[in-house]
């Protein structure tokens, strides 16, 4: 396998994708719409700008590049703006899937790497959670990863294009010696938070409750670094053109942090104080969520190598050095 699509390329963890494949000998094709993505993200590689929803867009791609697999990022990813917006995360997550697999059909592409989410799994009935545990997803966001999921059985059987469905806990980290990090407007992830209020960029970090069932009072949640996620689907990718073996695998540490924890160790690491404030709950956080990861370390032979202490002085280096982003928001 020689060129790679990747679809939302110039995302977060599609740019650390990019990045990955380059560096181990790759040519990479990234489609992306800009609409949460940046250009200064994505680094010498070609750059198509449009929607995969377009399927001419698409059939422009695989015309002029002889693409052997896809990686598709592409997706709108916020559990609250999907409670509110229902129709948008299915038209764009599940109707990008549809246009991007029709235009591997007619182009004759048989490997499809999926970024999916550990919100397929809902509210779980134990830890650690395991692939294949009940899936019930608690909002549309969550909901979409799983109808796509559903979609790729029934292409592979119908159409012969082998699939890999990642499920990620969550990403975190950076990559700051290639210049590419975490920059979401809105930020919702914990750690770039945290991050910003030792940048003083935040007068304090919120934790929306202290009164969980857990060691400390705070909600556990598996964290994994952005590079090691980037791995995790370069050896899926290879799985697939070894054995055409299609499945659904958990990205996680296996390992849980609590709020308290995340917030302890950026303290040690930044040596900045970091104020917090105490806040209500959130509705519908679960306690504690950690991946179950053995079906990906025997399968994929993927075992994550990246801790909690590198996703943070990764992020760290990144943010202090990149502090108002790629500086490309209007």
């Amino acid at each position: 396998m020689k060129t790679v699509l990747v679809a939302g390329g110039a995302g977060y963890i599609g740019s650390h994708m990019v990045a990955h494949l380059v560096e181990n000998g790759y040519r990479v094709i990234v489609a992306d719409n800009l609409s949460t993505g940046h250009r200064d993200a994505v680094k010498d590689v070609p750059l198509y700008v449009g929607d995969i929803r377009d399927g001419a867009f698409l059939d422009r791609i695989f015309s002029e590049n002889s693409i052997d697999g896809v990686i598709n990022f592409a997706a709108c990813s916020l559990v609250g703006e999907s409670v509110k917006k229902p129709l948008k995360y299915y038209a764009n997550n599940v109707m990008g899937s549809v246009s991007m697999l029709d235009a591997m059909r007619r182009h004759g592409i048989g490997y499809i790497v999926f970024s999916s989410t550990a919100a397929t799994y809902g509210e779980p009935e134990k830890q650690p959670i395991e692939e294949q545990d009940r899936t019930d997803p608690t909002n549309p966001y969550g909901a979409t990863k799983l109808a796509i999921e559903g979609m790729l059985k029934w292409c592979e059987k119908a159409y012969g294009i082998r699939y890999a469905a990642l499920r990620y806990f969550n990403a975190a980290g950076a990559a700051p010696e290639k210049g590419i990090g975490e920059d979401h407007a809105p930020e919702t992830h914990l750690i770039p938070i945290v991050l910003a209020a030792a940048l003083g960029k935040r007068s304090h970090i919120g934790i929306f409750g202290q009164d969980y069932p857990t060691p400390d009072g705070t909600c556990i949640r598996d964290y994994i670094h952005v590079k090691d996620l980037a791995r995790a689907h370069l050896l899926a990718l290879l799985h697939l053109e070894k054995t055409g073996e299609s499945g659904i695998f958990n990205l996680g540490s296996g390992t849980g942090y609590s709020v308290k924890e995340i917030v302890e160790t950026a303290r040690r690491i930044t040596g900045r104080p970091i104020p917090e404030k105490i806040e209500p709950r959130r509705p519908g956080d679960p306690s504690v969520l950690i991946a179950a990861n053995k079906k990906a370390a025997e399968v994929l032979g993927f075992t994550p190598q990246l801790g909690l202490d590198a996703i943070i002085a990764d992020a760290w280096a990144w943010h202090s050095s990149h502090p108002e982003g790629f500086g490309d928001r209007v």
